[in-house]
Formats: C-alpha cells, sequence, structure tokens
C-alpha cells in the first residue's frame, strides 16, 4: 500500500527507505570533517582579506586653508596678482577634508626632505561625530 505524507512524498508500507532515513543519510556523508578551528582560522583569513580589501580604497583628502565668498562681478575682475583674503587667519588650524569629511586639524608646514612642498603637521583629531564639511 502506498501512503502519502505531509510532504506529498509517497513510500510503501515497510519500506526503510523513508525521507527521514534519507534525510538522516545525508546528514551522514563521507565528507571530511572540519573542526571549528579550522573553521574559525578561514573566518580569520576572510576578514583580513576583506580588510586588506578595504584599506586598498583610495580616497581623497584635502587640507582646506580656508575658503571665501564673493559676487560674481568680483570674481570676473580678477586677475593676475589678484588676492582673495580667506576667513582663516594666519596661525588658525586648517582642516583635514577626507571625503568630503573632516577628520582633523593641523598646522601647515614646510616638508623638510623638500622645501618647495607644503604639509600638514596634524594636531586635532575629530571624532566620528563631526559632519561633513559645510560649504
Amino acid at each position: 500500500m502506498s501512503d502519502i505524507n505531509d510532504f506529498g512524498i509517497g513510500h510503501e508500507d515497510g519500506d526503510d527507505n523513508t525521507m527521514a532515513a534519507k534525510m538522516h543519510d545525508f546528514g551522514t556523508s563521507d565528507a571530511p570533517h572540519v573542526s571549528k578551528h579550522a573553521m574559525h582560522d578561514d573566518a580569520d583569513d576572510e576578514e583580513k582579506r576583506n580588510l586588506d580589501t578595504i584599506l586598498g580604497i583610495p580616497v581623497d583628502v584635502q587640507v582646506v586653508l580656508g575658503s571665501a565668498s564673493m559676487l560674481v562681478a568680483n570674481l570676473l575682475k580678477l586677475g593676475r596678482g589678484s588676492v582673495i583674503p580667506l576667513n582663516h587667519r594666519v596661525g588658525e588650524p586648517v582642516d583635514i577634508v577626507v571625503n568630503g569629511r573632516v577628520v582633523a586639524r593641523g598646522e601647515v608646514v614646510v616638508v623638510e626632505d623638500d622645501n618647495s612642498r607644503f604639509g600638514v603637521s596634524l594636531t586635532e583629531i575629530i571624532g566620528n561625530q563631526a559632519g561633513a564639511l559645510e560649504a
């Protein structure tokens, strides 16, 4: 006699090859046993690869010396030798902006190895609560 179980699978009476037996056999395959330690090592390796991928992403870093606002008419009058006054004063820290977000502040310095280049000496690291640079 043939019966249909709750899953719509039929089997013959007395047949030891029921779905439960098949499921049990599936779980006890001849696949190699993987220890929890090996799985943990695999997870650590994957985490390291993910971190390496993230660390390889380029970001735009800008040093904002200051900004100015002016009318278009005044902008059109600018020429060689014109001076645009900025909102930062001499000696005030400059903002270090990464992908549009202020992440630090620092002082403008001359790079020791190359006196023709400027650099920034960090004086303050801004926490995660700082917002994006406002225009």
